[in-house]
């Protein structure tokens, strides 16, 4: 599992996902979590490790033909953020799957202050390459 910052080729074919960041309910995670799972124990250990005492709500995956990608946040100040998929391509020798997060403007209406974690987690159809990460804004 090699997981990085890269750019996205033109020669790429999209990727259909499903997005299972409302199925799994509200989650935290207190850094910057960047993960490819190819079962389900190695999924629940870190959606565990990183929410002790919170019920995992997981819906029914196939790990024989999917694979699952974490992206997270760490905590953020208000409600007025969010990470959003904006797509994921295959360039051929891997998969970019590349994220915007959001970020509210100051006096930005309907924003209430309080500790957020956006994140996203989705199903990939399974491959034997890599996933690497762009996630312009970030280092």
């Amino acid at each position: 599992m090699l997981l990085t910052l890269v750019g996205c080729g033109s020669a790429s074919r999209p990727i259909s996902y499903t997005d299972l960041t409302l199925r799994v309910g509200a989650l935290e995670f207190t850094s910057i979590t960047v993960a490819l799972f190819h079962d389900r124990v190695k999924l629940l250990y870190v959606l565990e490790r990183n929410n002790p005492g919170r019920p995992i709500r997981l819906p029914p995956l196939d790990f024989s033909r999917q694979e699952v990608f974490l992206v997270s946040t760490g905590p953020r100040s208000s409600t007025g953020y969010a990470l959003r998929i904006v797509k994921i391509r295959d360039v051929g020798d891997h998969i970019v799957v590349v994220v915007h997060e959001r970020t509210p403007t100051l006096g930005e209406t309907g924003v209430r202050a309080r500790v957020t974690y956006p994140f996203r987690l989705i199903a990939l159809p399974r491959a034997d390459e890599t996933v690497h990460l762009k996630w312009p804004g970030r280092p």
